[in-house]
Order: C-alpha cells, then structure tokens, then sequence
C-alpha cells in the first residue's frame, strides 16, 4: 500500500516537474485554457497526476479551476507583479542582518560564485540565463542567511516572476546597472557593513520594479494600440 502511495507521489512530482518546464518554455501562458487530457499525452502519463500537479500549481497562483469549466492559466496581473516585488522590497533586505551576522568563507566563495555566474552570462540581451543567474545571486545571499521559512517565500515569488511571467521584462539599459548594483551589494555584505547593504539592497530591488513595471505598462499599451 505505501509502496503504491510512494508511486502516486513520484508520478504526481514528474508530472508537476513536467508543467514547470512547459511554463520555463512558454509551452503555457497566462490566461490560456489548460485541457489536462492533452497534458497527460503530452507528458505521457495518466490524467491523474497531472490533475494533482495542477491542484498543487492552483494554491501556487499559477492555474484556477472553475467548476464545470476546468483549469486555466492564472491571467496575466500588473497588480501581482508589482505585490510581488513589493514583498521582495520588505523580504529581501530584512535578511541582510542574518546574512551578515552567519557569513563565513564558505559563505563569501558561493557569493562570489553566484556574483561571477550573473557577470558571465550572456550579454547581449537579457536571456533566460542571465535571468535565472540574476535569481541564483539573490537566493544565495538570501540563503545565507539561514531563514529557512522566508527563503521559502522568496523562492515562491522568483517562480511566479519567472515561470508564470517569464521575467523579461527588463530593458537592456539595466544590465550594466545591474552588474553594478550587485558588486556593491556583495562589497558590502563581505565588508559586514550592514546598513550600507540593505540600503543598496532595497534600492537595487524599488529601481528594477519601477523598470519592470514601465515596461510592463509600455509593452499592455502598445498591445491595446495593436487590437484597435
């Protein structure tokens, strides 16, 4: 019994797994009708896993399910971008005491590491990769930390930015900034002066909000331009 337990489980995580790489890919989109039969043979399994993957992406933010009209794509939500970088606003800089406070040499080398990965990455525009390495630089000093709970949320709003939005919102004129912003943070927290990085923390994170909602705002208007 607990085997077959076990088993569900396993196929219900590669099934949730399997939808997180079609949000990664743009296979699925905000607002589009999820017909979970075409999943399961898309994903060669059962309707049921992919059924208990999608419950799970509901309490996530990322489906809705109506009775007797099945499961959709959340809609897109400029309100839910801009919340989720307010949280990131409050959240972030509140575990730069904790960060500092616990830092060690292990710790500056997987800042270091996490520093260079984003430096590293493709330059010419903002691909996934430097996205996702823009994420591994926040979550590692983050994680830092060692508050396990509030990495948790974090790490759920870096989904919601990434997965369900794509995260490409920002213009090309930030990536210099970006880099930059990112090094003093890093100077700061290894020179353990606290105050100096959580004000460049909190600052770095209100600029890239206040550039992802321009664009954001830009791009639902030349839309609306584009359906007249």
């Amino acid at each position: 019994m607990q085997k077959k337990q076990d088993s569900q489980e396993d196929l219900s995580h590669a099934a949730y797994q399997g939808l997180r790489r079609m949000l990664y890919n743009k296979e699925l989109v905000p607002g589009q009708k999820i017909a979970y039969r075409e999943l399961a043979e898309r994903l060669k399994m059962s309707p049921t896993p992919i059924i208990q993957a999608l419950k799970w992406m509901e309490l996530q933010g990322f489906v809705r399910h109506e009775a007797n009209r099945g499961y959709a794509m959340a809609p897109f939500s400029i309100k839910e971008i801009e919340e989720i970088y307010e949280l990131r606003e409050l959240l972030e800089p509140s575990l730069v005491d904790a960060t500092v406070r616990r830092l060690d040499k292990e710790g500056v080398g997987r800042l270091k590491a996490a520093l260079e990965a984003h430096r590293s990455a493709q330059r010419e525009f903002y691909l996934k990769e430097r996205l996702f390495k823009n994420r591994e630089f926040h979550v590692t000093l983050a994680a830092l930390s060692g508050k396990e709970t509030q990495m948790r949320i974090l790490q759920d709003l870096f989904d919601m930015l990434f997965l369900k939005y794509g995260g490409n919102y920002l213009p090309m004129s930030s990536l210099k900034s970006s880099d930059d912003d990112h090094q003093a943070i890093y100077d700061s927290v290894v020179l353990r002066d606290v105050e100096r990085a959580r004000a460049l923390l909190a600052n770095h994170v209100s600029g890239v909000k206040r550039e992802v909602l321009a664009s954001v705002r830009q791009m639902l208007a030349e839309r609306e331009r584009s359906d007249i």
